[in-house]
């Protein structure tokens, strides 16, 4: 067995969050959820992005489901699906 099939294979998500103006901070504290790897307040369309590791679809799907989205200050996300394997 190589070590390349040791490795866990992970989904990965890019989320972008659009929330209330001032409360783009707010959601960088979500990098103490696990799952969540990176979590940043950015410029432009978006006020913060979420980068997402999880171990199936399901687990993404609790993870943006039932944790950003139900942040109080959150009013859309938009979720980008990586390819890499």
């Amino acid at each position: 067995m190589s070590t390349k099939d040791l490795r866990q294979k992970y989904v990965r998500a890019f989320v972008m969050i659009t929330m209330k103006p001032g409360t783009s901070k707010k959601i960088v504290s979500s990098r103490k959820i696990r799952g969540i790897k990176i979590a940043n307040s950015v410029f432009g369309r978006f006020d913060a992005v979420a980068v997402i590791e999880a171990t199936d679809l399901e687990e993404l799907k609790k993870i943006i489901y039932e944790m950003i989205e139900q942040h109080p200050d959150v009013i859309h996300t938009e979720t980008l699906l990586s390819m890499q394997q």
